[in-house]
């Protein structure tokens, strides 16, 4: 029996792909001949988890997704397919942003995030039990597939919330370092940008000691290792389950994360409306 994941996964397929055919007078909406790839990896806050508004469902030239089935369609929410409930993240709106600043440039983003995946899960060989995924061989897998088509520019990374646990905690700086040396290792680029992005910072759920030090681990990472950037939740408000952003707040996530990987570059997003900062 085909489980529920892969049923979803068939009708969001089949949805963009509608969409593709609905936009056939679309200035550029035939696949470009290159792009700058970006890789969504983490758990469920990369994933998306906001509610779909028409906004998310509208089609942009120049920002696409990588689906399921390996097929490049323009970017609409949901992009990812961890799981039945995938919804708003903060990628989509990265795209845009990267688009509206860089001009000349097609975005091609590709969704790999599972919802719930511990940092564990993210190791070769290693099956997450919950949906049955291979968190880090198929993100390796797809990004080496997606690059036939551009250069991948950044890893955008979201996740820690399964290792804010008194066991997983203490140990998640030295996984998270050696998680950013294996994937620049695994893709051949030692200085790849690396963006991190903060837990969400809910009132409805105050931090305990490990999500603290989850936190600070994301912190210090980015604080001492190179190409590697630290995006802010500050006011960022959940969906009401105290767990995952909004979509407003996931859309604005994407613009800070936007913000960050600029700053890697060293430059702002000003001339295209993105206001500089970190």
């Amino acid at each position: 029996m085909r489980s529920p994941v892969w049923q979803a996964a068939i009708v969001f397929t089949a949805a963009a792909g509608a969409l593709l055919a609905a936009h056939p007078s679309v200035p550029g909406v035939a696949q470009p001949s290159s792009m700058e790839i970006f890789l969504l990896a983490g758990q469920s806050n990369m994933a998306g988890r906001g509610e779909v508004a028409d906004e998310d469902r509208q089609a942009n030239p120049r920002v696409w997704m990588f689906d399921r089935a390996r097929a490049w369609l323009p970017a609409v929410d949901p992009m990812h397919f961890d799981k039945p409930i995938a919804a708003v993240g903060p990628g989509r709106t990265f795209g845009i942003e990267v688009a509206r600043r860089f001009p000349d440039a097609n975005v091609g983003l590709v969704p790999a995030a599972v919802g719930g995946s511990p940092i564990t899960t993210w190791l070769a060989g290693v099956r997450y039990d919950e949906t049955g995924a291979f968190p880090w061989d198929e993100a390796i897998a797809r990004v080496r597939a997606a690059r036939e088509a551009g250069a991948l520019k950044a890893i955008l990374w979201h996740q820690g919330e399964s290792d804010a646990t008194a066991e997983a905690a203490p140990l998640y700086e030295s996984r998270l370092r050696d998680l950013i040396a294996r994937f620049r290792t695994e893709l051949g680029d030692p200085a790849l940008p690396f963006v991190i992005g903060q837990l969400g910072r809910f009132p409805g759920r105050p931090w305990d000691d490990w999500y603290v030090q989850v936190d600070k681990a994301h912190q210090q990472v980015a604080a001492d290792t190179p190409n590697v950037a630290f995006v802010s939740s500050d006011d960022l408000g959940d969906k009401g389950d105290n767990l995952h952003f909004s979509a407003e707040a996931a859309r604005e996530l994407g613009r800070r994360y936007a913000r960050a990987y600029f700053g890697l570059l060293g430059v702002t997003g000003s001339a295209a409306g993105v206001e500089p900062g970190g």
